[in-house]
């Protein structure tokens, strides 16, 4: 009876198959993560972040340009190329001298596409604290030889 409606109304049995989107050819640049958070640190503190990626694509990885948002970030890249299946890192190092919340951009040009890659560093730098008063000068104290 189905099939008898299915007729009537005109419709085909061989209904078209979709296919699958074939895989892109080139480099792909896979990050672990696109954003890396530095936290709540203490100024002074280690400058220097990583993100690693995979080139899970079919062809080389080249990486042009690596460019922070402003002087304070500064992106370090790979210069050679990224085989197909192998992994590496860009190191990002910021300015933790800078007291402050902060959201920086490192935007990456390679041979993956038109378009650029956009990493992101945040966190927040608080100020050191105050080193405790020490000994009082030499003169007078009795810790003095002299």
């Amino acid at each position: 009876m189905a099939m008898l409606l299915v007729a009537a109304l005109g419709y085909s049995q061989n209904v078209p198959q979709v296919a699958a989107e074939a895989p892109k050819d080139g480099p792909i640049m896979a990050f672990e993560s696109e954003t890396v958070d530095y936290g709540v640190i203490e100024q002074g503190s280690e400058p220097l972040r990583v993100f690693k990626f995979t080139n899970t694509g079919n062809a080389p990885l080249i990486i042009t340009n690596a460019k922070g948002s402003c002087g304070c970030t500064v992106p370090t890249y790979p210069k050679e190329p990224i085989a197909p299946g192998e992994s590496s890192e860009i190191k990002v190092r910021y300015d933790t001298n800078r007291i402050g919340k902060f959201t920086k951009r490192v935007t990456i040009t390679s041979n993956a596409g038109a378009e650029q890659k956009m990493l992101t560093i945040t966190g927040e730098v608080v100020k050191k604290p105050e080193e405790p008063a020490g000994l009082p000068s030499n003169e007078g104290n009795m810790f003095n030889n002299n």
